[in-house]
C-alpha cells in the first residue's frame, strides 16, 4: 500500500553570497581550493591552509586579512604598502577595503596565493575531541 504524504526532509536555506567573494574566482579551478564560512566572513583555503580571510563586518574586520607569520610581515609590508598589522589579530595582516589601492592589492594577494607563495597561508589549529556529555542515569538504565 503506497503512503500518500511526501517523503519528510528539510530545505536548507542558502547562504548569501559574501561581497568578497569575487576575489577567490581566479582559484576555482585549483583543485585543492575551499571557500569555507569561518568567523563570520569567508576563509580562502589552498593545500589545506587558510590564505586569505574575506570579511565585511566593519573596522578593523572590513577587508583582507593576509594569513602569515610574524617573520614574513616585513617582506609582505614592503610589497604591500596597504597592508598593516591588523590591531586586534597581531599575528596577522590586514589590507582594509577602504585603502585607495585595495582592490589592486587583494587580486595581487591571489595571484600570490595561487603561485604558492611560501610567505602565506597557516595550518588550521587541530581539532579539539568533543567530550561525551554524561546523561543522567534514569530509571530503568542498567546499573
Amino acid at each position: 500500500m503506497k503512503s500518500s504524504r511526501a517523503p519528510s526532509f528539510r530545505v536548507k536555506a542558502a547562504k548569501p553570497e559574501h561581497p568578497l567573494a569575487w576575489l577567490a574566482e581566479p582559484l576555482l579551478n585549483e583543485p585543492s581550493f575551499v571557500l569555507k564560512s569561518w568567523f563570520g566572513g569567508r576563509t580562502i583555503m589552498l593545500h589545506g591552509k587558510h590564505q586569505l580571510f574575506l570579511t565585511t563586518q566593519g573596522e578593523p574586520w572590513q577587508g583582507v586579512l593576509v594569513c602569515t607569520f610574524h617573520e614574513h610581515q616585513e617582506s609582505l609590508r614592503a610589497e604591500f604598502p596597504s597592508l598593516m598589522q591588523h590591531p586586534i589579530l597581531k599575528k596577522w595582516l590586514y589590507l582594509p577595503e577602504s585603502a585607495e589601492t585595495f582592490e589592486q592589492d587583494a587580486r595581487k594577494l591571489v595571484r600570490l596565493v595561487k603561485a604558492g607563495d611560501p610567505r602565506l597561508g597557516i595550518l588550521p589549529s587541530p581539532r579539539k575531541k568533543k567530550t561525551a556529555k554524561k546523561r543522567p542515569i534514569r530509571f530503568g538504565d542498567p546499573l
